[in-house]
């Protein structure tokens, strides 16, 4: 295992090289740059200064060298849009509310969503079994942009029990949590449902109920921990991308977040921070299926990790 993870780790040094040099060729092949003359007119002295004052006008390999070098020390440069402050200053700054929105988001989503596909699964063709599949559709169907518009036309302007956005109280987290976890929770119902039925037709589940084993025995000790190991890899690859927010939810409620900002870097040119937060994503998504790896030891003894795998 050790020797699993130690390998694991250090192909993600290879993956972080690997996007950093597919984003930096990408930015600098789209024309225009941060400082364009048709969107910000300068003297030719002046554009040279700030050029040269962010290394635009060196080679494009020297650039390359120049900032990954200062990335391995945790220095990220100067985003343009924000010159005041770093790039890492400015991500401390705003990925908190992220994380947070993020973090309530999995818990409901997650505990929900199998707390549904159980319902589901035991009571198969009943009409709990059929609502959770038309409310799990819906939720994967409809966009969550579209969810938080009928969230703030009920809850805020016809019901008035919420405010429309921000985030200043905890009642702020309320609706853009529901917006933003009814998707992954429809999606981890469905999976949970299938898993679980698919476990429940198995022999050893025939076997333990022939043994004398109560159904909550069966269903808790056998089926549902047999049913997890799909949904590892269903559910991994979600944490990722709730933990760096979204443009959509987080301008409609107001949140001072990360989401804006991967869609106002690619606009703005802002080429320090594109990297740094690609760079960011890589490392979620790699970590996260690291840790999908460790999990289904865990839950599955039979399942071993050799070097092999992480090839």
């Amino acid at each position: 295992m050790t020797r699993y993870i130690i390998g694991r780790l250090a192909s993600l040094v290879f993956v972080f090289f690997a996007v950093s040099i597919v984003t930096f060729l990408l930015m600098h092949a789209v024309p225009g740059g941060p400082f364009d003359e048709t969107k910000m007119p300068l003297p030719p002295e002046a554009k040279a200064n700030i050029l040269h004052k962010y290394g635009l006008d060196r080679p494009l390999w020297e650039q390359y060298t120049r900032y990954m070098w200062r990335a391995f020390h945790f220095d990220f440069g100067i985003s343009y849009q924000s010159p005041t402050e770093s790039v890492t200053d400015l991500i401390r700054r705003v990925w908190p509310p992220t994380i947070q929105l993020g973090a309530a988001t999995i818990t409901l989503a997650y505990a929900m969503g199998l707390i549904f596909g159980i319902l589901a699964a035991i009571r198969q063709n009943s009409w709990l079994d059929y609502t959770v599949t038309f409310l799990a559709t819906l939720g994967i169907t409809v966009p969550n942009f579209v969810i938080a518009t009928w969230l703030v036309l009920l809850f805020a302007v016809r019901l008035r029990w919420l405010p429309t956005g921000g985030w200043e109280e905890p009642k702020n987290v309320i609706m853009p949590m529901l917006a933003y976890a009814l998707g992954p929770m429809a999606m981890v119902a469905r999976y949970t449902r299938v898993s679980m039925l698919e476990a429940l037709r198995a022999d050893y589940v025939r076997t333990a109920r022939a043994k004398g084993l109560t159904e909550k025995a069966v269903i808790f000790r056998h089926v549902l921990k047999n049913a997890l190991i799909p949904l590892i890899t269903v559910m991994g690859p979600e944490i990722p991308n709730l933990l760096t927010g979204s443009i959509f939810i987080e301008s409609i409620f107001r949140i001072p977040g990360l989401g804006s900002f991967f869609v106002t870097s690619i606009w703005k040119r802002d080429y320090p921070l594109i990297m740094a937060l690609m760079l960011l994503v890589a490392g979620l998504w790699g970590f996260t299926y690291l840790l999908s790896d460790i999990l289904y030891t865990i839950i599955d003894p039979r399942v071993r990790l050799t070097e092999k795998q992480s090839l």
